[in-house]
């Protein structure tokens, strides 16, 4: 597996793996399938000190196999973010995602030195929930009505993993985290 960030010209590669994978999502989360909408998608990204919108590929390929989001980073005292993902339905199921969010955990605590990343997660969706268990997430509990998804206010889990627990604590940290 391959990460990397997502640009312009994987629009229609990425707006056709999410139509195909529509069922795949449910009520659980809104990605963009027309141009229009991923180059809205694309623009949540365009400051990468805020949000970064990054693409899991295979290796030999470099088809797309799903997408990890960066999102909400917050610097300072918290240095951290969330994270928002989905696999798409031609690889689902393989592992890749598990692969490409290791990847992710790895970027994220060694190279952006963040402390703390979330994961929000609808009680029913069960593949995302054994996804995060799988890579160490602890459970911090559920927040009724936290995210707008689906055209209502859905309750979510909330699952949490920091750089010690996964064993990936910078050296230094990072540059806007106070000394003291």
């Amino acid at each position: 597996m391959t990460l990397r960030r997502m640009t312009v010209d994987d629009q229609d590669e990425f707006t056709e793996l999410v139509r195909a994978s529509a069922d795949l999502y449910g009520p659980y989360m809104s990605l963009p399938t027309t141009p229009q909408d991923f180059h809205a998608f694309l623009g949540k990204f365009a400051d990468p000190l805020l949000a970064e919108g990054l693409v899991v590929c295979l290796r030999d390929t470099g088809a797309m196999a799903g997408n990890i989001n960066i999102n909400s980073i917050i610097r300072g005292r918290a240095q951290t973010a969330s994270l928002g993902y989905a696999a798409f339905a031609p690889t689902a199921g393989q592992g890749y995602m598990s692969e490409g969010l290791r990847l992710v955990l790895r970027y994220a605590f060694e190279e952006l030195r963040l402390h703390r990343l979330e994961a929000q997660i609808q009680p029913g969706n069960q593949a995302s929930l054994k996804l995060v268990q799988r890579l160490g997430f602890r459970s911090e509990g559920c927040s009724p009505e936290l995210l707008f998804i689906d055209g209502a206010w859905r309750d979510h889990e909330r699952w949490v993993i920091t750089n010690a627990m996964a064993g990936m604590v910078p050296s230094e940290p990072h540059p806007t985290q106070p000394a003291r």
